[in-house]
């Protein structure tokens, strides 16, 4: 299901956001994008709702009320295994249970583009859901679990691999190079690291989520730049972004080559719903990254001495 505005014009004001998941990398990204949109907001955390919990069905649904749009951004990611895939369909179901009950104004659902076949090129919202992997399989579950069992306009914004200062994931791109320069390391590629992939800035896949609940959308957004960059290219801006800049160097593949070598997107539809948008620019965006956590970085000792 392509994209579709209930507000065309974007005046919608969502009486409150109930952000489920808003402890997590994603999810804070979004309750800041709205609180800087003023826009009242509910950020429910694990400590809020354990989702897992026997009872968390009528927890969650006792915290919402009439108006509420929900994000639900909530998840064990990436799902690798088994048991994490049935995890996180447990969570979507005690979730999908309270709305049921309490049926929101508009569900936003964070999903990712794993959804799509690895041999979808370009990869567009109308591209097959047709997953090769757990994780995939998990978001394209949760999508449908969500759009039959939750009487809501719903909305699915599918981003691809997405960075950002407070990430706290270690996988291989943007996040593991600057903690490996940071250490003093080595930047590790696989290979020549020519798989080339899309990555967009958390704070973009959160302006968008609240562009989708202001024009309370329906339907299906791919979060993507539209430009895929190789992994070397990612590692040498890393690395020169030390002073000295850190050594860029090629690791053995610690398994077969991945089966998907290379992946880009049509971005036709972002900019046919939402004109003015404008992604950051992938180096940009990683010059901005290394400012702030360099900020950070800094500011703990003076912190430390100031006790």
């Amino acid at each position: 299901m392509l994209l579709t505005h209930t507000d065309a014009r974007g005046s919608s004001r969502p009486d409150r956001v109930v952000v489920v998941g808003a402890g997590g990398f994603v999810g804070s990204a979004i309750v800041r994008e709205l609180a800087a949109a003023k826009i009242p907001t509910l950020a429910l955390t694990r400590q809020s709702v354990n989702l897992l919990d026997s009872d968390a069905d009528a927890t969650l649904a006792a915290l919402l009320v009439p108006g509420d749009a929900v994000v639900f951004v909530s998840a064990v990611a990436p799902a690798k295994t088994a048991a994490q895939l049935v995890t996180n369909l447990a969570m979507a179901n005690a979730a999908a249970t309270a709305l049921a009950k309490r049926p929101p104004s508009h569900l936003v659902y964070i999903s990712s583009d794993a959804v799509y076949a690895d041999d979808a090129t370009p990869v567009t919202e109308a591209s097959p859901v047709a997953p090769s992997t757990l994780h995939g399989m998990m978001h394209a579950a949760r999508e449908l679990l969500f759009r039959t069992e939750v009487r809501a306009p719903f909305v699915a914004l599918r981003p691809t691999l997405i960075y950002g200062a407070d990430d706290p994931h270690a996988g291989y791109g943007p996040n593991r190079f600057r903690r490996q320069a940071a250490r003093g390391e080595p930047v590790t590629i696989f290979g020549e690291g020519e798989e080339r992939r899309d990555h967009v800035a958390v704070e973009d896949v959160a302006r968008l989520a609240v562009r989708l609940l202001r024009h309370r959308s329906v339907g299906v957004l791919n979060a993507v730049t539209g430009v895929s960059t190789s992994f070397h290219d990612i590692a040498h801006i890393v690395a020169a972004q030390f002073t000295p800049p850190a050594v860029v160097q090629s690791v053995p593949r610690p398994g077969p080559r991945p089966h998907l070598l290379h992946r880009f997107f049509d971005i036709t539809t972002c900019y046919e719903v939402f004109p003015d948008f404008h992604f950051e620019r992938l180096a940009a965006g990683l010059a901005r990254v290394h400012r702030e956590v360099s900020a950070t970085t800094a500011a703990v000792p003076a912190r430390a001495n100031a006790t």
